[in-house]
């Protein structure tokens, strides 16, 4: 299925396959494509490229579509891999998986300041929810576990 070009976001890098590698949901996924374009919410003059996820409901292209900067995206892969870090190294030491006293996981730098990484005890089911998403972390491990690889491995391709 081809990704539009004809709305505000305009695709420049595609991969118009993504339903087939989409995780768990590869072959049956609405989520059709991914893009590195120029952002729809750019100003005159003023340009940023952004990512998007295209959607598809069967019928139309789908609102839920997303699009992030790629600064954002890249805080997101940050994010992920500090939590899968904490999960892997740390959340076992703990009777709840994670300290009550303490839910901060890490303070990660970036632009003179940190993104704190920390548990959220705001939600009332957290006792229940951590164990549910450490399962489906550890469920999931495979396939995380190949897309870090790659990361990894184009990383260090590009001297990082």
């Amino acid at each position: 299925m081809k990704i539009p070009t004809s709305l505000k976001h305009k695709p420049v890098i595609v991969s118009e396959n993504y339903e087939n590698v989409d995780g768990r949901y590869a072959y049956d996924s609405d989520a059709k494509g991914l893009s590195l374009g120029l952002a729809q919410w750019n100003d005159r003059g003023k340009v940023d490229i952004s990512a998007k996820v295209w959607r598809h409901t069967g019928g139309k292209w789908s609102r839920q579509s997303e699009e992030l900067p790629l600064h954002r995206v890249l805080d997101l892969a940050i994010l992920i891999c500090r939590t899968k870090l904490y999960f892997q190294e740390e959340s076992y030491r703990h009777e709840k998986l994670y300290n009550t006293d303490k839910p901060a996981i890490d303070r990660v730098g970036l632009q003179g300041d940190a993104m704190t990484v920390a548990v959220c005890t705001d939600n009332e089911k957290i006792d229940e929810d951590i164990k549910l998403f450490s399962q489906a972390l550890s469920d999931d491990d495979e396939l995380i576990g190949e897309r870090l690889h790659t990361l990894s491995r184009i990383l260090k391709e590009m001297g990082y």
